[in-house]
């Protein structure tokens, strides 16, 4: 259930981490396959941004997907996301040695996810967020629903609040004019 905006401002401030679903969030959920058997998925540039100010700010980002993709591979290579885990089965599991690995508490962490798969990890995260068009539970899960789809603009919506909420969204426009 959505959080109040105060309590929602409270949150996204001690936000460390933001973790990542692939298809339905950080892609727009379509898969396009090639004949030659390539795949394509479609992303959206001001994701890209709001990731890059994210990882501009100090924030860590992750991605953890169910699927494994070279696609998705070089996405993250591109936008300076170094921990990628795909083909998750248990995403719970691998967010849980992150915090571990970097010191983060659980309650620090946020996590953006838009399927069934999603649902382990967006009830143990400080900060459970979705795009608009995920599932039903998930969104009845989540504390952040964003106004703009999976792959459309959500991550960088959450990424906008979260940086004006830690007072650090002023310092990446200054850096980009």
């Amino acid at each position: 259930m959505p959080l109040s905006q105060s309590e929602l401002r409270s949150r996204l401030k001690s936000v460390k981490l933001v973790a990542l679903d692939v298809d339905g969030v950080l892609a727009d959920g379509r898969l396009f396959l090639g004949e030659d058997g390539r795949e394509f998925k479609s992303f959206d540039v001001k994701d890209g941004f709001g990731i890059r100010a994210l990882l501009l700010s100090g924030i860590y980002v992750a991605v953890i997907s169910g699927r494994e993709s070279e696609v998705v591979k070089r996405r993250c290579e591109k936008l300076g996301i170094k921990e990628v885990h795909q083909g998750i089965l248990k995403k719970a599991e691998v967010l849980g040695k992150l915090l571990g690995e970097h010191g983060i508490e659980v309650g620090e962490a946020c996590f953006m996810g838009d399927d069934a798969n999603d649902l382990s990890v967006l009830k143990m995260v400080g900060l459970s967020a979705c795009p608009s068009d995920a599932m039903a539970d998930v969104q009845e899960a989540c504390d952040y629903i964003a106004s703009r789809k999976g792959g459309r603009g959500a991550i960088r919506e959450l990424a906008e609040l979260l940086l004006k909420a830690q007072g650090k969204w002023d310092n990446i426009i200054a850096e980009f004019s």
